[in-house]
């Protein structure tokens, strides 16, 4: 395991513009206040979601498309800074009108509805490549 302390430097509430990029518009967030390390929570709805599930034995992301509109029950993720730019690493749960749930790695998905919190940390976060996984992973 790895670990270090952070410090929180400033929280923010943001809402997401409709018909935008989710995971964009959390990335352009950490721009507009300069958070090259964050931690987020949000919540909301899609219009239309790309998941990503990463195959542990192929070492490869497998995409999942959904085109219908989806309830954002929970997104986590954190941002850190990956080739010199914020990356919004980006995990959901998103419902169907029945509840059924979807889960996965969220690549895309266009905004109905979205709200975020966002805390910046003091220092940067930076990934680099992690040979056993194949992943780029901080710390």
């Amino acid at each position: 395991m790895h670990y270090r302390a952070v410090d929180t430097e400033a929280a923010y509430v943001a809402r997401l513009e409709t018909g935008a990029d989710w995971r964009a518009e959390i990335e352009s967030l950490a721009d507009e206040v300069g958070a090259d390390a964050a931690w987020f929570t949000a919540l909301g709805a899609v219009q239309d979601a790309e998941l990503w599930f990463y195959d542990q034995d192929d070492l490869e992301y497998r995409p999942i498309e959904f085109d219908e509109p989806l309830e954002v029950a929970s997104c986590v993720g954190n941002v850190s800074l990956l080739d010199g730019e914020r990356f919004a690493h980006t995990h959901a749960v998103l419902s169907r009108p029945d509840g059924e749930a979807v889960a996965g790695h969220l690549n895309a998905a266009t905004v109905f509805a979205g709200e975020v919190h966002m805390r910046v940390f003091e220092d940067p976060l930076e990934r680099a490549h992690d040979e056993t996984t194949d992943l780029d992973l901080w710390l």
